[in-house]
């Protein structure tokens, strides 16, 4: 059987940063007998001619793959290459919903799954948009960043200007991510600060794996079935009464916590996965 053949998308930047994920994917990917290339998303350009939609590197043709995993937040891009017929992963739909923290909490509310009080901000947030005190949080921040905590009217002050969101606060420095493989949950990671109310690992906070409660995996199931994830992590913060409230959903996850506390081979079961998808594919 002919190997199947994949592209590996990071934009240069990130790409740098996690150098050491990217050699772990493409060598994952040679013993699973996938043919996976890595490109930096700048070198990709996109458009149409003759009324066709096309793709090409460094400006010059390039073969179509059977499918991309798109490791950059580009859902314009992501749903051009879908067009064009390549499986991608995450898909266009997750990236754009995912990467926007108003619109996954939109969608979801419609569902009953239980999250903190949200207002979806027109603009910068104001002092009265919601008692204080509350959490600003800019739509398509990433990793904890461009989250805030806002006491005062003056708090405000260090928001640019952008789409944000404000919630009402959960329980401070704790939250758990539940890494999800297409319908699979994977594991369960708790994460703890008790210098802030924010808990990422990448920030300074503390984590170690945890087990579900048997309604806790119900939900995250319930969220589970509203998409068509490849690899993602869910994020729950605790309410005060210590059950989970949806926080977001991680569109580009990184797995550095899941791997310093655990044996799972997080790269080798998304690359299973998404090898058994296409082949699946493949077959209809």
């Amino acid at each position: 059987m002919r190997k199947q053949a994949g592209w590996l998308i990071y934009n240069r930047e990130d790409a740098e940063k996690n150098k050491g994920y990217i050699e772990w994917m493409l060598d994952e990917a040679s013993k699973l007998d996938l043919d996976l290339h890595f490109y930096h998303r700048e070198d990709l350009r996109i458009g149409h001619r003759f009324n066709a939609l096309y793709a090409e590197h460094v400006l010059e043709p390039i073969t179509m793959p059977a499918f991309a995993i798109v490791r950059t937040i580009d859902p314009f891009f992501t749903r051009q290459l879908e067009q064009m017929g390549i499986v991608c992963f995450n898909s266009s739909s997750v990236s754009e919903m995912a990467n926007d923290k108003a619109k996954t909490h939109q969608y979801l509310s419609a569902m009953g799954i239980p999250m903190t009080d949200t207002v979806y901000c027109n603009g910068r947030p104001k002092a009265t948009d919601m008692a204080l005190p509350f959490i600003a949080k800019e739509t398509k921040g990433r990793g904890g960043k461009q989250v805030y905590l806002i006491e005062n009217e003056a708090d405000l002050a260090q928001l640019n200007e952008g789409n944000w969101i404000v919630q009402k606060p959960g329980r401070f420095g704790q939250d758990i991510r539940v890494f999800v493989i297409g319908n699979q949950v994977k594991a369960a990671v708790l994460r703890e600060s008790a210098s802030s109310f924010k808990a990422n690992y990448t920030l300074g906070g503390t984590a170690s794996l945890c087990e579900l409660a048997p309604h806790d995996l119900a939900l995250v199931e319930r969220i589970i079935e509203a998409f068509d994830f490849g690899l993602v992590g869910i994020d729950f913060i605790f309410a005060k009464d210590g059950s989970l409230l949806l926080n977001e959903i991680e569109d580009v996850v990184g797995s550095r916590t899941l791997s310093a506390l655990s044996e799972i081979n997080i790269v080798r079961e998304y690359l299973t996965f998404i090898k058994d998808r296409i082949n699946t594919l493949q077959d209809v």
